[in-house]
């Protein structure tokens, strides 16, 4: 209980500062645009996915996304990355767990995952949510997590609490959210081991080629 409070209370006088400081000009850093993005990470070979509408940009307010299906022998990767320069104004991440039910993909399982950070072999390691999601027949393993600021996190909660202190301190909010999916070819542990396995060869390719475009 102590622990909260505490965390409240920081994220309130946070926020003030952060008000405060509103009317300054946001600090952020130059990036590469996503569609320098590479087309081959690795053995992973990408195709491009139509670009969104005007309406779902509207929505989401993006100010720069990728979104690809790379594919390495009989493995697919669909892959969305969707970047934020600024979130003072409103234009907030958008978890996919409101995303995926309103395409019809009802959640089998949710759980974090904790893999090695690919850039760097004595970092810490990085923990991302891990969902199955099944729509029929057809089931799926999804990955996501919230990169920016030199941080991977999974936690929504955690995100928004680094998002009010660091634009406190560094007068910056830009971030992005990072999703991969990956199906599951049956409904076997056995089935869905291997997805997992697929999805973090993946990982291992695109974390190091996100750093142009996700500054620290």
């Amino acid at each position: 209980m102590r622990t909260r409070v505490i965390v409240v209370m920081v994220c309130l006088l946070a926020t003030s500062i952060a008000v405060a400081r509103a009317d300054r000009a946001e600090e952020t850093p130059l990036r590469m645009s996503f569609s320098l993005f590479p087309m081959q990470l690795g053995e992973w070979q990408g195709t491009q996915r139509a670009p969104f509408n005007e309406r779902v940009l509207a929505v989401l307010g993006l100010d720069d996304y990728l979104t690809r299906l790379y594919k390495r022998g009989d493995d697919f990767a669909d892959l969305y990355v969707g970047y934020w320069k600024s979130q003072r104004q409103g234009d907030t991440m958008h978890s996919p767990q409101n995303c995926l039910p309103a395409a019809g993909w009802e959640p089998v399982s949710q759980s974090l995952l904790t893999i090695p950070d690919p850039r760097n072999a004595n970092a810490k390691p990085m923990t991302v949510n891990r969902y199955v999601i099944q729509k029929g027949l057809d089931r799926q393993l999804v990955l996501y997590w919230y990169q920016g600021r030199g941080r991977v996190v999974g936690s929504e909660y955690w995100s928004k609490i680094y998002l009010v202190m660091d634009a406190a301190r560094y007068n910056r909010t830009d971030a992005a959210i990072v999703r991969i999916i990956v199906p599951i070819n049956g409904t076997s542990a056995a089935a869905e081991a291997a997805g997992e396995k697929s999805a973090i060869a993946f990982v291992h390719e695109l974390m190091p080629a996100l750093s142009n475009f996700l500054p620290d």
